[in-house]
């Protein structure tokens, strides 16, 4: 669906983007993590066709991006900072894309008006951030879009908004093989929804896993003896990470979980739990030895 292959994009004496790769299937949700700064935004301005790489390749269904009007109907981008007409109201922006956009969807509209629930006849300009945010996706969602493409798309909104939207996105991915690419530097606003994460830091792509995949190869594990600690077990074990807290060990061990348990049990702990890991503690653990400061990267 997405393939880019190599991209590279500079502003001035900066070098935004460093030959990027990366490829996306129909009906996913890649997310793209990284600090600000990272590239995220140059990177999702150039899948929506607003800039031109400086080299490197990308389509989307074999197309390519940049001036293809086609293509550009059928992919919506949401800024961090969506922008509306000043003194619009909501039906005003959706009459607007309406007449723009061959793909509006006005039952879907109507429909997704019980979801949002605000006052089409509000000018949107007098909502608040997240208000405004929750706008965005309601008109952007109308347009049926084959690939959404979304820069920090939950900021500003509660808890209970977040979910509904995060629901909507799954909903159309599942229904319609919509395709998403996500950039945020938050890796919990990820967890529940992306199949496959990718980090970019200062415009390199570091690391490109899929999301089972990397959580089925990295677990946390405690451990306690009635005496000490055999050495033995840490030779054979070698962990990411590890922890003492007075007779508990603390693991972050890589490989299959079923293997570990049983290398464990080979010593006779009094204690033996395997713990869930955190997105968020995963790649920290993962990168901690490729000389990044992954707290800079993800904050």
């Amino acid at each position: 669906m997405i393939e880019i292959e190599n991209i590279s994009k500079g502003f001035q004496e900066t070098e935004a983007l460093k030959e990027v790769s990366l490829s996306v299937g129909r009906g996913s949700i890649y997310g793209l993590v990284g600090s600000n700064g990272a590239g995220k935004t140059t990177l999702l301005k150039i899948l929506a066709g607003i800039y031109k790489p400086d080299g490197g390749h990308l389509q989307i269904d074999s197309q390519a991006i940049f001036e293809n009007q086609p293509i550009k109907a059928r992919t919506v981008f949401i800024s961090d900072a969506p922008y509306h007409y000043p003194n619009f109201t909501i039906r005003d922006m959706a009459l607007f894309y309406s007449r723009l956009y061959s793909r509006w969807d006005q039952d879907r509209f109507e429909k997704l008006g019980n979801v949002f629930d605000i006052d089409t006849g509000r000018r949107i300009r007098t909502l608040s951030k997240g208000m405004q945010r929750q706008v965005s996706f309601w008109l952007s969602l109308s347009l049926m879009p084959d690939v959404m493409l979304l820069d920090e798309p939950l900021d500003g909104l509660d808890p209970v908004m977040r979910k509904k939207v995060k629901n909507l996105i799954i909903q159309d991915v599942a229904t319609r093989e919509m395709t998403v690419i996500i950039s945020s530097h938050n890796l919990r606003d990820l967890e529940d929804i992306c199949d496959y994460i990718g980090i970019l830091h200062q415009g390199e792509m570091l690391l490109q896993r899929d999301l089972d995949d990397l959580k089925a190869d990295v677990h946390k594990i405690q451990v306690a003896f009635s005496g000490d600690i055999p050495p033995a077990l840490l030779q054979e074990m070698p962990a990411l990470y590890q922890e003492k807290r007075g007779s508990v060990l603390i693991l972050i061990v890589r490989g299959a979980a079923e293997e570990i348990i049983t290398r464990a049990r080979s010593y006779q702990p009094a204690v033996l739990d395997i713990l869930p890991l955190t997105l968020e503690e995963i790649f920290i653990y993962e990168m901690g030895d490729k000389g990044y400061e992954i707290k800079n990267v993800l904050y």
